[in-house]
């Protein structure tokens, strides 16, 4: 019986590594899939891992249709057993009402991978609409960590190094100080500011301090907030 499967995870948790080696291992098996992104950090129609991994995937759109892509191609005598649907968060709930139907109605495996909250601590459209459609929801098991050593459990947007709570939900750029692709730039008073990602404990996440403000305010942790 096919399955809706949603795998989420903060940044940096190894959801496209994950993607990736569940394609490998089904391909493996004698099956066939379709593999799909959105807004990939790599700029590209692409599924990227930052182990250095890469494979060509199909990149959707605000009108893309899960169900047309399927139903066209199995018409044209194409095996279709599987999608792997990477940078979930980014679509629309009508699509993942598609990746549903896709599912119930065509018995296609369908594994989709995002992370739940945006730099807000709110969560994505698609992400909303995943945990309440999916069979099943699996949370990764690698670990991502906060500057303090606590594990990470929210994703913040830094511009300069400082976090930020307001602005567009969807700019794309990579992990503050990891990977290999430099940060987006915005535009502030005509002049360029580095726009990265974090992520955050809680704690430091409700209190906006990100490694780089940290280490400006030359803090360390203490068992009682001294000094608050």
């Amino acid at each position: 019986m096919a399955e809706l499967v949603f795998f989420t995870g903060t940044m940096d948790s190894g959801k496209s590594t994950l993607a990736l080696q569940m394609d490998y291992n089904h391909r493996a098996g004698g099956r066939l899939g379709l593999l799909f992104t959105r807004h990939d950090r790599s700029g590209e129609a692409a599924i990227t891992s930052r182990l250095g991994l890469r494979t060509p995937a199909i990149e959707v759109t605000s009108s893309s249709s899960f169900w047309d892509e399927v139903v066209r191609r199995r018409t044209h005598g194409e095996e279709v057993d599987y999608l792997i649907c990477d940078e979930a968060q980014f679509y629309r709930a009508e699509q993942v009402d598609d990746l549903a139907r896709v599912v119930d109605e065509l018995e296609v495996d369908v594994y989709a991978f995002g992370i739940g909250t945006d730099f807000r601590a709110r969560l994505f459209e698609g992400s909303q609409r995943l945990v309440e459609l999916a069979d099943r929801i699996e949370s990764l098991q690698v670990p991502t960590l906060c500057w303090c050593g606590r594990r990470a459990t929210h994703n913040a947007r830094t511009v300069g190094g400082t976090m930020v709570r307001t602005g567009e939900q969807v700019v794309v750029a990579d992990i503050t100080g990891r990977g290999t692709l430099p940060p987006a730039g915005v535009m502030a008073q005509g002049q360029p500011v580095e726009v990265g990602y974090e992520t955050l404990c809680r704690r430091h996440y409700m209190a906006g301090r990100t490694a780089a403000t940290a280490d400006v305010m030359g803090e360390g942790e203490q068992l009682l907030p001294f000094g608050e």
